[in-house]
């Protein structure tokens, strides 16, 4: 009997030998689809139900997704908790994480360097004005460029602090995508054409750190910046992945300067390349 017992065990049945799959989703607005309607979290985080994480826990068919993303969210906010968008509070990301857990997918930073307020800082209504990017490398010193290369580390971090909580599972980091393209398009995204690009640079910059971590910490890194070019701000309705400065509500989006509906489905097909 004890060796049939044991015979029954080895060979298993195909139900008990597949594993059970946890995803965890970990981020930003760029990645809870901030404010994409329809909105599966409106007051506490601005989570869209139809985010990249909730498009591909469907198409893994995982057993479990646990989207902790938030709007705001800084790297700050993964041991800690955060206030809510509207109300409430939302736990630390970490506390999302679990032994059982088999996939990790992270998108975060922006908020952290400020990309998004570099963005709007650099509004020019008219073709002619301060550059931002004379004011944030005056003196021969690149503020943003500087901030970031300081940030790179906290990648590290936050993957070593993610193997520590969930050692089975297949880390993920998420780039950013493209925002604007090469010289802008005043006055449809109303900044200055060296402005346009000093912006993307700085985007540019922080997905290459996010690499450089992910690739040093044996995590995955997903780049989403070449797939988006030529769906950036300044295209047309129907083209565009990420909005201008006035969201185009036809796409259900109503976040300046975040990817819309498109934007975020257009995420998935990148991160399955690396699973």
């Amino acid at each position: 009997m004890a060796g049939t017992a044991l015979t029954l065990v080895g060979i298993g049945t195909p139900a008990l030998a597949t594993e059970r799959q946890v995803y965890v989703a970990m981020g930003d607005s760029f990645s809870a689809g901030s404010v994409v309607l329809p909105q599966s979290d409106l007051l506490t985080c601005a989570r869209s139900a139809i985010n990249y994480a909730g498009l591909l826990a469907k198409q893994l068919k995982v057993d479990v997704l646990r989207d902790v993303t938030c709007g705001a969210a800084t790297t700050a906010n993964f041991p800690n908790p955060q206030k809510g968008i509207i109300s409430g509070t939302n736990p630390p990301q970490y506390d999302a994480l679990s032994a059982d857990t088999t996939l990790v997918t992270v998108g975060i930073g922006g908020n952290d360097i400020g990309l998004v307020g570099l963005a709007t800082s650099c509004v020019n209504l008219l073709p002619v004005g301060a550059s931002c990017k004379a004011a944030n490398t005056a003196g021969g010193v690149d503020k943003y460029a500087t901030k970031i290369d300081a940030f790179a580390a906290t990648y590290g971090t936050v993957i070593e602090q993610i193997r520590q909580r969930a050692p089975q599972a297949k880390i993920v980091m998420v780039g950013y995508p493209t925002g604007i393209k090469p010289g802008g398009c005043w006055p449809v995204v109303p900044v200055l054409p060296q402005d346009a690009d000093y912006i993307q640079g700085n985007i540019d910059r922080l997905n290459a750190r996010m690499a450089e971590q992910s690739a040093a910490h044996g995590a995955s890194y997903v780049d989403i910046r070449t797939p988006s070019i030529g769906h950036d701000a300044c295209q047309p309705i129907g083209v565009k992945w990420i909005e201008g400065l006035i969201p185009s509500v036809v796409n259900n989006s109503f976040a300046p300067l975040h990817p819309n509906a498109a934007g975020l489905a257009a995420v998935v097909p990148s991160i399955r390349k690396v699973l």
